[in-house]
């Protein structure tokens, strides 16, 4: 007797699939590629919040997932004995100008108001932070306590772990049961572009790159619009590029060249660290730009859970929760804006 059944093993599906699992459900989960054989098999693992101004539902929404992420990791961890590379240990930001600096004490406030107490943005002088700090032309950078990073990776063989400890496998072909959902990325975008003629969402191109650096349990950097992430097993990652147009969606390029150099420069102490993969892949970017999540458009009786692009890992503990409320108690707590008809 199956319950549930989730079509993807990206960061999505596993993440639905285990939060159904936890709650009764019989679960199974097809994908005929595997868990983790898309873009959510990346490297970088930065979740990072948009700037705490102009607050929306989507900003609340990705608030609400990352402020889950901590017990949900550890839970993850706890049951499949397989870490996921989860710390919140924040992120360190240069501040360019004046101007910047301006914006970045507004936000401050906004912060300490719209983040509600859990987590700080701060404008901080660059002697605070120690060596382990981005140049900044003012002298200054932005500090926030929210951000964490995890490894993609990991993660998803975290969740495999955790999944099959509660008897739930991945396979390659199931026939649908009970209620269904499909997490399937980029395919799902284009089955849905096609079926309604116009383009209800892409693929954007990632590159990024992994080195073999220990820079030890201290907060990502994001700087010249590059994130640079240090992973809990000693490798630090660098990326990523978005591209739109591309002829090869696995091929790395001199685009990932440019973010390296860019990388080097913002952190001089990386220069010399071992290169030991550069990967690339193709992110599933609804119309919108914010997850797809609801009634599946096509498949009557059947749900979507699509579009994560950048900020899947950040936001899978909050879809999860919306999803599984929707299937399995028929509770309906999706933003308008994300539903599917925002993207049609």
């Amino acid at each position: 007797m199956v319950d549930v059944t989730v079509r993807g093993a990206g960061i999505f599906g596993l993440s639905i699939a285990w939060t159904c699992a936890r709650r009764g459900a019989k679960v199974q989960i097809v994908d005929p590629f595997g868990p983790g054989a898309g873009s959510s098999g990346g490297l970088v693992g930065a979740l990072a919040p948009h700037v705490p101004e102009n607050w929306n539902t989507k900003k609340a929404f990705q608030f609400e997932s990352l402020i889950m992420a901590e017990p949900f990791w550890k839970q993850v961890e706890a049951t499949g004995g397989v870490s996921p590379g989860y710390a919140r240990l924040g992120r360190l930001q240069p501040i360019p100008n004046a101007r910047g600096l301006e914006l970045a004490q507004a936000r401050e406030q906004t912060a300490a108001t719209l983040w509600q107490g859990q987590a700080n943005w701060r404008v901080r002088f660059i002697d605070q932070i120690g060596a382990w700090c981005p140049p900044s032309p003012t002298g200054y950078v932005v500090h926030d306590t929210l951000s964490a990073r995890m490894h993609p990776r990991r993660a998803c063989a975290a969740l495999v772990a955790a999944l099959a400890v509660m008897g739930v496998e991945v396979t390659a072909e199931a026939p649908d049961k009970g209620q269904v959902v499909h997490a399937t990325g980029l395919a799902g975008l284009q089955e849905l572009s096609k079926a309604f003629g116009k383009t209800i969402g892409n693929g954007v191109k990632g590159q990024a790159a992994l080195l073999r650096f220990d820079a030890g349990d201290v907060p990502q950097l994001f700087a010249d619009a590059v994130h640079i992430v240090p992973h809990a097993d000693g490798t630090l990652a660098i990326g990523s590029t978005s591209e739109r147009e591309y002829d090869d969606p696995t091929s790395t390029d001199a685009a990932l060249d440019d973010v390296l150099d860019r990388a080097m420069r913002a952190v001089p102490v990386l220069h010399g660290a071992e290169v030991i993969e550069r990967w690339a892949g193709v992110r599933p970017r609804s119309k919108s730009r914010a997850p797809m999540l609801g009634a599946h458009p096509l498949h009557k009786g059947q749900f979507i859970a699509n579009g994560g692009f950048k900020i899947g890992f950040g936001m899978a503990p909050k879809v999860a929760e919306v999803i599984a409320d929707l299937m399995l108690e028929g509770r309906d707590r999706i933003p308008q804006d994300f539903l599917p008809e925002a993207s049609l």
